[in-house]
């Protein structure tokens, strides 16, 4: 399937992303973490596009996307939240699985609470969303949450630096020989740009919110029972493999898959995260379409649940 790299407006926001697969498809709603950009959902795309309607945005401050200045936007999660929403609005996305990671996770999980009906299943790698999968390496940050002051700030600094981003974010725990280059050297450049260092001081001070969020989608999980994959890289020096197994305190039918990999992990096992989520999807969400060729046409059979994404009046079925 084609990648296609598309900008939508959304207020004063023009949110670049990329989309593959079938509009008709169901749809996958990619939303990428710290430092990094939809650019990390690059080898992950392709292997699903023939089931699924990927839509991978770039967050506000993140990649591509153009948003206001400081100061005439605060860069705070739940401003990310709201570009988004009125991002799917914008499609008319009416129903998405949620692909969650990193930054991607309080944003998406505050999707899900305004709108549970929307949200067909979770796939979080990497996202926290129990205190459970902190590390003992998050001192600057908390210190800059308890006591917000230039020094504090000023600290946190070091976490957005060449030298963190590759060697700490991206190559602790990842296999060196499939860890390329490009993810972390466009993260560096991007983080070049005017300003983009104090929009990532804001939303690091501002990350104190998700923690205040936690109970709240704690109880999303508990009270909608979304279908939860956690897919995590197991030696990620941020978030922890306990922060996926605590998914089970409150779905406890969750499915936890943890990988020989880093946090980026789909740097090094986009191929195998891709399985997981396809079996985990067809499982679930009855979305399992076999692809046929008949008289070299494409005849598609539903073989999964009666009741799927696409919305339609009539079941969908097999046509010549």
């Amino acid at each position: 399937m084609t990648v296609s790299y598309k900008r939508q407006q959304v207020g004063d926001v023009e949110v670049f992303y990329r989309e593959a697969g079938a509009r008709t498809a169901p749809v996958l709603l990619l939303l990428h973490g710290f430092p990094s950009s939809s650019h990390m959902f690059r080898e992950l795309i392709p292997l699903l596009s023939d089931r699924y309607r990927l839509i991978a945005p770039d967050l506000p401050g993140f990649g591509y996307t153009k948003a206001p200045e400081r100061g005439s936007f605060d860069y705070t999660f739940d401003n990310l939240a709201q570009v988004m929403e009125g991002f799917t609005e914008a499609l008319s996305l009416e129903r998405y699985a949620l692909y969650v990671f990193d930054y991607g996770a309080p944003t998406g999980f505050r999707l899900a609470l305004a709108h549970p009906e929307r949200v067909t299943a979770i796939i979080s790698q990497n996202g926290n969303a129990y205190l459970d999968g902190f590390s003992d390496q998050w001192g600057p940050w908390e210190a800059y949450w308890r006591n917000p002051n230039p020094v504090t700030r000023e600290a946190c600094r070091a976490s957005l630096s060449p030298e963190v981003i590759e060697n700490w974010q991206y190559r602790t725990g990842a296999d060196p020989k499939r860890l390329g280059p490009d993810g972390y050297m466009l993260d560096i450049a991007l983080m070049r740009r005017p300003d983009a260092e104090e929009i990532q001081l804001d939303l690091i001070l501002d990350y104190r919110a998700n923690l205040e969020r936690y109970p709240d989608f704690q109880n999303y999980f508990r009270t909608h029972r979304p279908p939860l994959l956690a897919v995590w890289g197991r030696h990620d020096p941020a978030f922890i493999p306990a922060g996926a197994e605590a998914y089970k305190r409150d779905l406890a039918e969750a499915h936890v898959h943890l990988l020989d990999a880093g946090h980026f992990a789909l740097e090094t096992h986009a191929s195998e995260i891709a399985q997981i989520v396809r079996g985990f999807l067809e499982e679930h969400l009855g979305t399992n379409l076999k692809m046929e060729n008949a008289n070299k046409e494409v005849v598609f059979t539903e073989i999964g649940k009666r009741e799927s994404w696409f919305g339609l009046s009539e079941q969908f079925r097999a046509f010549r």
